[in-house]
């Protein structure tokens, strides 16, 4: 397993994560023992960065790798615990309330990564009280760094300009081969700034493991239902991209899933995707994306594909 840094914070993080949201109703793993295995298989693999958030399964997701961890005897500065606080909780006393109950889900002593998961946009909280409410739980050692996720530029300066001793270490945003938005300033503002850029959504849900085809577009059950990737509009022009990650996956011996994460790391050395895995295969074949790489042509080739993509998230206009 390849290691980096988180941001600029001296803590070891694996170049690939165990995303934990299929931990709820959302995507279906609500057995805990299947969620102890896959936990035990990313720790096998290597992987030592787990990223969850509270509002997933609310708080099942934290529960269970709490309980997993406790269970698999796995130690405390073994594991790197990234989770997520919601904007709604973002009123100053209710940082205080969400971290507390966060903590005892997870049954440790303190989180390593808290991350803003969006901005309080529905209830307006102000900034800076909220930033002052988290600097104090890490003056007072109940979160070592804080991280952002889904929050536009402008409002990380602000949120930056509000703390007094700490900043922030990591930006989390959806990104993948088809989806690169980020591009055009997260991720150079990631760079720019020593953090860790964290893709949610790394195989855009699945579509980019090569196991969906337009002929083949299933009717999901779960938190997929309705997403843009898989309109026929869109997936149309995806599975181009998907033939090409099936004829490199001939190539490298790897699987599609690989080649697109493998693709994402080589983009910049701040990327730590956190692929999510409904089984200790998929944790397999996700830790097998990293320890090797792409050529270059092969890396363009797939770069030049994607740009030609354009996905359309108005889709009830092209029904």
């Amino acid at each position: 397993m390849e290691y980096t840094e988180l941001g600029w914070s001296g803590l070891k993080i694996s170049r690939i994560g165990l995303g934990a949201w299929q931990f709820s109703e959302a995507w279906g793993v609500t057995d805990y023992n299947v969620a102890k295995s896959i936990i035990a298989k990313a720790y096998e693999m290597g992987i030592n960065f787990i990223d969850t958030a509270m509002v997933y399964g609310r708080g099942m997701s934290e529960e269970f790798i709490g309980k997993a961890l406790k269970e698999l005897g796995i130690k405390r500065d073994e594991i790197v615990i990234a989770t997520k606080i919601p904007g709604d909780f973002l009123n100053p006393d209710d940082v205080f309330k969400t971290v507390d109950r966060s903590l005892k889900r997870l049954g440790v002593e303190y989180i390593d990564l808290l991350q803003l998961h969006w901005p309080p946009c529905w209830h307006n909280h102000p900034t800076c009280p909220y930033a002052r409410a988290l600097e104090r739980l890490v003056i007072l050692g109940k979160i070592r760094f804080i991280g952002v996720s889904n929050y536009p530029i402008a409002l990380i300066e602000e949120l930056r300009s509000c703390f007094s001793t700490i900043d922030i270490v990591s930006m989390q945003y959806r990104y993948n081969l088809v989806e690169r938005q980020a591009e055009i300033e997260l991720i150079p503002y990631a760079e720019m700034n020593d953090l860790t850029f964290i893709p949610w959504s790394p195989l855009a849900k699945g579509a980019l493991t090569g196991k969906y085809t337009l002929e083949n577009l299933p009717e999901f059950q779960d938190v997929r239902s309705g997403d843009p990737i898989f309109h026929p509009e869109n997936f149309k022009q995806i599975q181009k991209i998907v033939d090409l990650l099936k004829e490199l996956s001939n190539k490298y011996g790897k699987q599609p899933a690989q080649i697109a994460l493998n693709w994402l790391i080589m983009y910049s050395s701040s990327i730590v995707p956190i692929p999510g895995a409904k089984s200790p295969k998929q944790v397999e074949i996700n830790a097998g994306s990293v320890d090797w790489r792409l050529s270059y042509e092969d890396w363009r080739r797939l770069d030049d594909v994607s740009k030609n993509i354009k996905i359309s998230y108005a889709t009830w206009y092209l029904q």
